[in-house]
Parts: C-alpha cells; structure tokens; sequence
C-alpha cells in the first residue's frame, strides 16, 4: 500500500516537469501533466495533495485552471505552487489573487524549491488543524446557544454572518455589496465607569441600529464583543449618514458623550474571496482610522492591499526564518540606579532576513499574533534566553535574569508551564532567573484566566512583570486583583514627567503603591540625564532604556558582562 502523498506536475516543457519530479521522487507520488485540461481530467480522476502549476502553456494555461480550481469549493482546497519566470511580478500577484499556496521562479534552486513546498504543506496541515478545532467549538456552542443568533443583541453571530453574507453575495452575483466593520470606541471604560447592565444596553441599541439600517436587502452581525458589521447593497450605504445616525442613538441614550463609532468599509470586488476575508480587509480600513478625531471611517484601497500583499509575504517565508534561525535575541539591559550595573535584561525579537536586513518587530509581530505563530516563535526565544542564562553560569559569570514574553495565545495552551519547565531542567537553572512578561491588554480581553494562569507560574517560583504598564487603560482594579510582581511603566509616560507635573505626581503615586503592595517597579524608555535624574527623585532604582543601553546582540551583552566582571575583581 501506497501512503505518500501524490504532487501534480503541470508544465508543457518535459524537462522542466522532469527537473521537478527528481527533486521530489522519494517523498511524492508523482503525476505529470502537459496542460491546464490535462490536470484539471487528473485532479478530478484521482486524489492530488499538491500541485506545481506552470502559468504559460497551450490548450489551457495555468492561470485559468487556477481560475478554475479557485471557484471550486472541492478543487480550492488542494494548495497550488506556481512556477514563473524571473521578474514575473504581475503574475505572482494575480496568481497569489486566485488562491495560490505560493510561487517559485525558474530557474529551479533544489533548496529553495524543497522549502517552499515543504512550508505550503506546513501551513495546509495548520489550517486543517484550525478547522477541525473550530468544528468542536461550534459543536459546543450549539450546546450552548442557539447556533445562529447572538444572545444578548438578537441578531446573527459571528458564524451565522459569515455564512449568511456567503449566500448572499453567491446568491445575488448582479448586486455589488459592501461589507462595512464598525467597533465602538472607549466601550472598556463604558463598563469600568458605569456596570455591565449599561455596556449591555449599547450593544442592544447599537444591534437594533444596525439591524434596521440592512433592512431586507441585507444583513447585521455581532462580531465580537463590541464590533459589529453589517453586508448591504453598494447603493444604499451611505457611511457619513450611517455614522450620523448612529451618533443621534447613543446620545438619545445620554450615557457619555465621548461615545463614538469608527467604520472601515471593503466593496466587494471578488465574490470568489471568503466572507472573512472581506471582514479582514474591512477590519484592517477601520484600523487606520480608529481613535482619530478628524476621521470616522476609511475604505479598503490599493495601499491597503498592498500591506496584504506584505503580510502574505511575511506568513509565507516565517517557517523558513524560523526553521534557519534569522530570528536573533538581542538583550536590553536593566541597570540599578544606585550601582550603575545591570541587574536584569529584556529578550528582544529581531528578524534577520537575508535579503532585506533587519525586520522591524511592528512589521511582523502584529500578524504572527493572529496566526497563532506567535507561540511558536515565544518558545523559541524562551530557549534563547535559557541558553544564555546557562552560558552566564558556564562562564563563571554572576547571573542576571532574563525576562521573555508571554503571548495571549499562550494563556489557553494548557502545556505551556511544562514548556518552561522543561527548559529549565534541560539547562539546569532555576526559575527565578527567567522571568515572564505580559501586557495590560491580556487582562483586560480574560481578566479569570489570566489570574489563574498568573496564580500557577507564581506557584511554580516564576515572576511575572506586567509590561507597558501606562500606555493602554490601566486601572487600579488591574494592580487590585491582578498578582503581578513587577510594573514596567511604558516609555510614553516617562516622556511626559518634564512636561507635566501631574505626570510626576501619578508617577510617584504609583511608586509608592507598588512599595505598598510589595512589587518591583522598572521604568522603560528612559532616554536623557534629565529623566534619569527625575525618576530617581521619585525613588525609581531600576530602570531601561538607551540612556543606559540600547537592544544589543547577546553576544554583545555577554561581552559587556565579562567586562563589568572583570573590572570588579580588578576593583
């Protein structure tokens, strides 16, 4: 019996198909193709796991069987590699439009090829894993509630909307839609100023809003908890009118007048894209507008695509960059005031990419978050960080701890602590010297789980350091209940204390809570001697930032240690 996976070879030049068929010989079943229509009799003849697909041949060439193979809701799950000539940029876009895995350009590189295939395959057995995830969770919910209405607002879920829109949009090819993404803003301080009662009562109202602006000829959905999105007909949306509207509703409610709505729009452009998709490109319009004063709403253009394009680009090439190391640890250095001497350091992410240098962490971080790459790619620096901390011992060295991040997604990875302490034991250390950071926004979206994972790393003698502190909605009901044991406060605040004296008011407030409710206290992003001066008025003794060190190489960092040790024993 036969268990590989079979790979389609599409190509009207034989030596071509032949090149291809030698690089995957031993892991792939191969089957040859010479034309579109010659592949497109086998794919729907017999079972295909891949296909390489050339773009120019005769009969029928390779954009049309993507075309094809794109609309078909059987054919469009088998992912499709097309091969292109060098410099066949306009093709690999359109390609890339009509559903293709991926693109090489001839001629062949064997290490290249090998890769690219191998991570399309990654990603497809991903998604397969994704999907069945969500199919259990949707048999849960069934048991739960009703599986197309939203409880509390009445009308379609997230699930129901997506597939109502679907038929739609199918249903209806001679009518041009919009999908318009709306999100409420300040709605967390709705709920911490007044009670859960009022944030209900706007998310009713709002539903009902949206309900009647679809009217019969549409639909309205509750995305998430306070994000909402309605599919209507191009012709009778009228955004600045919706948006009024909405503005005479809340304030009819006479609840805080800074309640304010934010729109991105998506003008359905090609029904052949999943609904979620134009959700995506909805949500990344309102994106660019939400918090603004001047502006409300924002539609998806050019520009917009073009950062898509990017991100396609990035997910593609993050297993490579993952599997050969370009994502490097750089190490920021925490420094005592009183000594001069680190006391702690920061894992930094950097990816080196060997054609365009050095990545910033905004480029790619923001998407590894919601692919979910970004717990792989947190364990990886955990490792980093454990084998820096063994070298620091090996050396002979006095050792500083290393504090990593910890991502959200890795609060409902119930394996996640038997990772860490599987590290540890692998490197021998102690879990005091690594410590673990999270954002303020992790509380706020789970405040119950994050407790209880929090309760657990404490249990197990990990520190836990609550990053950015500052720079989002921190409240005192946050420092109340969440079990945190250092406050790094977020460098925009400490860049207020020279303009503001009420900054350095609250800053030392803060100070004087944390000593009260025995937590440490980092302040980042300190940058001039006169800030370092200021902060140590306060009583700040442990602080960041490019005053003292900017983000180094570990290497680097090592170096700096064995010197700082050096001069002691000199001392």
């Amino acid at each position: 019996m036969n268990d590989r996976l079979t790979m389609l070879i599409v190509d009207d030049v034989e030596i071509n198909r032949a090149i291809l068929a030698q690089f995957f010989a031993e892991d792939y079943q191969i089957v040859e193709a010479g034309n579109g229509q010659e592949a497109l009799d086998i794919i729907e003849s017999q079972r295909i796991d891949i296909v390489m697909l050339d773009l120019v041949m005769p009969i029928m060439g390779g954009m049309e069987l993507l075309s094809i193979m794109h609309k078909s809701e059987k054919l469009n799950q088998i992912p499709v590699i097309v091969t292109t000539s060098q410099g066949a940029v306009n093709s690999e876009v359109q390609a890339m439009e009509r559903g293709a895995a991926d693109f090489i350009t001839k001629p062949y590189n064997p290490t290249i090829v090998r890769c690219r295939v191998h991570n399309v395959m990654a990603r497809m057995e991903n998604e397969w894993r994704k999907m069945e995830q969500a199919a259990q969770d949707v048999q849960l919910r069934e048991m739960r509630h009703n599986i197309e209405i939203d409880r509390l607002t009445g009308i379609y879920n997230h699930e129901a909307f997506l597939a109502k829109a679907a038929s739609m949009i199918q249903e209806n090819r001679d009518v041009r839609y919009s999908i318009a993404y709306f999100n409420i803003s300040c709605f967390k301080v709705i709920n911490e100023l007044f009670n859960m009662e009022t944030g209900d009562m706007i998310l009713r109202t709002a539903a009902t809003y949206f309900k009647t602006i679809a009217g019969k000829r549409g639909i309205a959905g509750r995305i998430s908890a306070d994000q909402f999105a309605i599919c209507v007909p191009k012709d009778m949306l009228d955004i600045e009118l919706v948006l009024q509207g909405m503005d005479g509703v809340m304030n009819s409610l006479a609840i805080y007048r800074n309640l304010v709505f934010y729109a991105g729009i998506y003008n359905v452009d090609n029904i052949y894209i999943s609904v979620s998709q134009m959700l995506d490109r909805a949500h990344m319009a309102l994106n660019t507008v939400k918090g603004k004063y001047n502006e409300r709403y924002a539609v998806y253009d050019e520009r917009l695509r073009t950062t898509m394009i990017e991100e396609q680009m990035i997910v593609r090439e993050m297993e490579l960059a993952l599997d050969s190391r370009q994502f490097t640890m750089y190490l920021q250095p925490v420094f005592d005031v009183e000594t001069g001497k680190p006391v702690a350091a920061e894992a930094l992410v950097r990816w080196i990419h060997p054609n365009q240098g050095m990545l910033r962490p905004d480029k790619f971080m923001a998407i590894f978050e919601k692919n979910g790459f970004i717990a792989r790619l947190d364990h990886y620096m955990w490792e980093e960080a454990c084998k820096f901390l063994s070298s620091q011992r090996d050396r002979g060295l006095p050792v500083i701890p290393i504090s990593v991040n910890m991502s959200r997604l890795n609060l409902y990875d119930t394996g996640f602590i038997e990772i860490l302490q599987g590290l540890l034991r692998k490197y021998n250390l102690k879990s005091s010297m690594l410590k673990l950071e999270i954002t303020e926004s992790a509380y706020i979206e789970n405040p119950q789980q994050l407790i209880k994972v929090l309760k657990r790393l404490q249990a197990y003698g990990f520190q836990v350091m609550m990053d950015d502190f500052g720079s989002g909605y921190s409240s005192l009901d946050m420092l109340k209940n969440l079990p945190v044991d250092v406050l790094k406060i977020d460098m925009s605040f400490v860049h207020e204390l020279e303009k503001s004296p009420r900054a350095a008011i609250i800053m030392k407030s803060i100070i004087q809570m944390t000593k009260w409710l025995e937590m440490d206290i980092i302040v980042e992003g300190v940058e001039t001697k006169e800030q370092l001066d200021l902060l140590t008025e306060l009583g700040c003794r442990k602080i960041q930032g490019y005053y003292f060190a900017r983000p180094m190489p570990s290497g680097d960092c090592m170096e700096m240690l064995e010197n700082l040790a050096d001069e002691d024993i000199e001392g």
